[in-house]
This record gives C-alpha cells, structure tokens and sequence, in this order.
C-alpha cells in the first residue's frame, strides 16, 4: 500500500454509546492488518478517558481529527447538549473527502432521538449525508460482510409504517433500481446485478386482493427497469423471498420497508453486517447496530461489524482509487 494512500475518516458517534470505544478498538486491530490508515473524528479528552478506563492505546494526534464535545460525556448517559458535536464529526469527515485528505467515512452509531431532542431534525445518517452532498435520491444496503453474503436494499428507510405505501411510487422505484444497479458494478465489480423486489402487501398483494400497490405501482417499475435492461424481477412475497430456492442467485434483495428486510439480514448477520449509502457522491460505510449504552464503557462492546464496515470501505476506495488510475 502506498504510503501517500488517503486515510478512511472513522466518526466516533453518540460520545455516551459504544462508539468512541468501538472506534478505539478498531484502529488498534486494523493497524496489525492493513497499511491503509484509519483517522478517528472525535474529542480528544472524551477517547483519551474511554481508552484509559479500556486499557486501551490512544492513537496519536495525527491520526485523530478533534473536535470538542459541549459537555463532558459519560458512558450511557445522553445529553442533548452534545447533539451538535455528534453532527460536527460527520462534517469534519465529509469536508475531508471533499477536500482529498479522505478516501472515505466509516460512521458509528448516533441516536437519533436525543438529537432531536436537541432541536435537530435528524432522521438519519442516510438522509442527513444525503442532503449535505445535495442529492435526491440514496439507497440504504445492508450487506453480510462474508463472500458472497446476503445484500438487503431499502425502498423507504426511517418512515413510520402509516407512510410507507405513499412513498413508494413507480418514478421512486425507478431511481432506486438505477442507483443500485450503477453502485453495485461500480463499487462491487458485478457486471450485471440481479435485484429481486420484495412486494409491499401479504403474498404480493394476492393478485389485488390484499392491496393494488403490487400491480399499480412495484410492477410497472419492474417491466421499465427491465426494459431499461436491467436484471430485475417480483414482486415476491416477502414472507418467502429469502426461503427461495433460488436465492443465492440473488445479489441484492430490494425490500420495500426498512422492518421488511432488515430482519432477516440481521438475524443471520447481525453483528458482521455492513450498512452502506449508495447513490452518494462519496463512500460511506457503517456499522448494523445501534449506540447499545448499556454497553457502553464495560469493555463488553463486539467491534465485529465497524471492522466488516472500515473493509468494505477500503475494498470499495481500492476500486475506486483503481478505476482513476
């Protein structure tokens, strides 16, 4: 590896969560591996105290991106004083890939809920990294980190239930599939991606018996981004896609709701699963978890999947670094 190569910014996340330990745990195990460098983004005084009551090694200044917490942060305990500094970190990471110091961001987990209990809309990391790029259209994938692992795309992300059916239109669809199709050639090498399409409703709608959306909406977009050339097929029901015999010949299931595919990629990945946002302008992996603070400072914390994440990351900056050349 080369010794100029950019590093890969890993945000530290909800400073009361795992995700400063995680993050810590992480540079001491990638360093024994890789020769790409990891910078973490966080407050200095915050990693310094998880590390020491971890026993574990502060990486030096160079390689820590700092910026200071509003108050004082203790394992597993919120405080929405400290909302602003958890989207501080994800801007210092996006101006350094913006401006060629990073190759791409790894995010731990953030809580949604204290920071907007703060007076921060923030719906997630998918929408808030959409936005600050300035682009309409992103697709959340969960991918299991193994070879050849299950990938789950998401039609709709952080909805209520109530407005899922609404969302979900014949032109939105059709972005998703050309997003997905485009990303995974150009960040996964497959030369034709074969994406199957869960449907919304029980059995696919039961041919209209059990709602239209099947054959007003998800099908038509099927029949387009077929005739667009694309590798697509469904709807299937969603209670038996992932039993399909033919699965494996899959390689990503796009789901219609985040509770419709999530769960079946979590409970046979869960803990090495990767979150990615395709259709950005950049790379930007995550972990599958949440801020777990009961978890928090005990040590107890599995850094399995922000390791699955910080790879995919680096795979997917090696393809991207290779296609510039």
């Amino acid at each position: 590896m080369s010794p100029n190569i950019k590093p890969l910014y890993i945000t530290t996340g909800e400073p009361a969560g795992i995700g400063p330990e995680l993050a810590l745990l992480a540079y001491q195990q990638w360093a024994k591996r890789y020769g790409r460098p990891l910078r973490l983004v966080g407050d200095k005084g915050l990693l310094e105290s998880r590390a020491n009551s971890l026993g574990l090694a502060m990486p030096v200044t160079a390689d820590l991106a700092h910026t200071a917490l509003a108050q004082a942060s203790q394992a597993g305990q919120l405080n929405a004083a400290n909302a602003a500094y958890v989207l501080s970190t994800l801007d210092i990471a996006l101006h350094a890939i913006d401006t060629q110091q990073a190759a791409a961001m790894v995010t731990c987990p953030v809580h949604k809920g204290i920071i907007n209990n703060a007076g921060i809309a923030f719906t997630g990391h998918t929408e808030y990294l959409a936005q600050a790029c300035c682009v309409d259209d992103v697709v959340m994938l969960l991918a299991d980190a193994k070879k050849g692992g299950l990938k789950v795309a998401l039609a709709t992300t952080h909805l209520p239930l109530s407005q899922v059916s609404a969302a979900i239109t014949q032109q939105g669809l059709a972005t998703t599939l050309e997003i997905i199709n485009t990303d995974l050639k150009r960040y996964f090498g497959i030369a034709k991606p074969n994406i199957w399409l869960t449907g919304l409703n029980p059995h696919a709608g039961e041919g209209g018996h059990i709602g239209r959306e099947e054959i007003e909406v998800i099908e038509p977009a099927i029949a387009t981004a077929q005739a667009r050339g694309l590798w697509v097929s469904g709807p299937y029901p969603a209670d038996t896609i992932f039993c399909h015999q033919d699965i494996a010949t899959a390689d990503v299931v796009l789901a219609m709701f985040h509770d419709q595919g999530l769960p079946v990629l979590k409970l046979t990945s869960f803990g090495h699963a990767v979150n990615i946002t395709l259709g950005l302008p950049i790379i930007r992996t995550s972990v599958d978890h949440g801020t777990a603070l009961d978890f928090a400072g005990t040590g107890k914390a599995d850094v399995g999947s922000l390791m699955a994440a910080i790879e995919c990351a680096h795979q997917m900056a090696c393809v991207q670094e290779q296609s510039a050349q």
